[in-house]
């Protein structure tokens, strides 16, 4: 379980602390979620910090350095409380972060948390209801980025389709795309996390028609059989995914599929399984993740009847990947003889290969390409630099090209 893992670890630092260090900060979504709890139950952590609280990151460290500095030892498990909650951050606050990426690529977020409460998910309890940026916001962001010399903006939401929906009574992400698109020294646009009940024939094509925005539609669908979709609060069924599958395919031949899913929901029979893994067979999708359900506290589907036992769970993992690594492997294959354009971003350890991504692949998170390079003088020069390249051959999920 998320939390037990998470508290075991915090566990573990406090022994490091002991030994190695003078303070322990815990940050995120679990102190978000059980702050008060945490306070009681760790006084081995100095501090906690809230999500809200991040742009006052330096201000409580440098309170818990001098409280300890001041502060007899007995009394130093005081920590200090945290600020009045902002449901988001302001204006200045985005523009003013700072980007741990490199030098290619900034993510953008255009929303907060999430109003769709499937039943497995603690997202809209920790972060409340999706709360979308204004479209000036963003766009100023935006041209920001370029201007540091950003070349791939990368659009991030709990649910990018639902962005503008709170704000302007309809979705307004493919509209937004395009005038992010607009902004120059930005070359690749991509937006990740698309709920399939929010795709709309407006997005297919802008996706299809705009240069700049990737071919590449990430669509968490979770489950196939319509079950197991009603048990997750789902707002599609298994014949509106495969239509809308088709749709995006019939309208965008090269267009790239990546999806992910959740294996041992509790009440996940033999057949509803079985249902899942004949739609990845056949889907064939570009590339798939794959979890396995984890219980989260105070969310509907932890109180479930019917929990699936942790080898079943983790035995349907494993045939769900085994299928999709196939799939990968012949996809991939396919591409032996293309060429492409690619991003340069680093230098292989051996100095053999410009390591870089196509346009259809998502960093950190999808395949990269290996191209061989005989200049070893001059090779930094392409750092940075986007390139053709023809692939050659393969390897597990990456490519090699020259």
């Amino acid at each position: 379980m998320a939390k037990e893992e998470a508290i075991n670890t915090i566990l573990e630092m406090a022994e490091y602390k002991r030994k190695k260090c003078k303070y322990l900060i815990v940050m995120g979504c679990l102190v978000q979620r059980y702050y008060e709890e945490l306070i009681k139950e760790l006084p081995e952590v100095d501090l906690f910090i809230k999500i809200e609280d991040y742009d006052k990151l330096w201000e409580k460290i440098e309170g818990v350095i001098k409280q300890k500095t001041a502060l007899p030892m007995e009394k130093t498990a005081k920590r200090i409380l945290d600020i009045p909650k902002m449901p988001m951050l302001s204006q200045e606050q985005f523009l003013n972060r700072i980007i741990t990426t490199g030098k290619n690529y900034a993510y953008l977020k255009i929303g907060e948390g999430c109003s769709n409460k499937c039943t497995y998910c603690a997202i809209p309890y920790i972060r409340g209801p999706f709360a979308s940026r204004k479209k000036e916001d963003i766009i100023e962001e935006a041209k920001i980025l370029a201007t540091q010399g950003f070349k791939e903006i990368i659009i991030i939401a709990q649910d990018t389709t639902k962005y503008g929906v709170d704000l302007y009574g309809e979705s307004k992400l493919a509209e937004l795309l395009h005038e992010i698109s607009k902004i120059k020294g930005i070359k690749w646009i991509r937006f990740l996390y698309a709920y399939p009940e929010g795709i709309t024939d407006e997005l297919i094509k802008e996706v299809a028609t705009n240069p700049k925005i990737a071919k590449y539609f990430d669509i968490p669908i979770q489950h196939i059989s319509n079950n197991i979709l009603k048990k997750m609060n789902r707002r599609t069924s298994k014949e509106q995914i495969q239509g809308l599958i088709q749709k995006i395919r019939s309208s965008i031949p090269q267009v790239t599929l990546r999806t992910s899913l959740i294996v041992g929901f509790p009440g996940e029979t033999k057949e509803n399984f079985k249902e899942l893994l004949e739609f990845v067979e056949e889907t064939k999708f570009d590339k798939l993740g794959t979890f396995m359900y984890s219980k989260e506290d105070g969310t509907p589907a932890a109180k479930l009847p019917e929990q699936i036992h942790g080898n079943t769970k983790k035995a349907r993992y494993n045939q769900v990947m085994g299928v999709q690594q196939e799939i990968s492997r012949k996809n991939l294959a396919n591409k032996i003889g293309k060429e492409y354009e690619i991003l340069i971003e680093d230098i292989s350890f051996d100095g053999k290969y410009y390591v870089g991504r196509t346009m259809q692949d998502v960093p950190e998170m999808d395949g990269l390409v290996y191209m061989k390079t005989k200049d070893l003088q001059t090779k930094k020069g392409l750092l940075g630099n986007f390139v053709k390249c023809k692939v050659i051959d393969i390897s597990n999920y990456d490519l090699i090209a020259e």
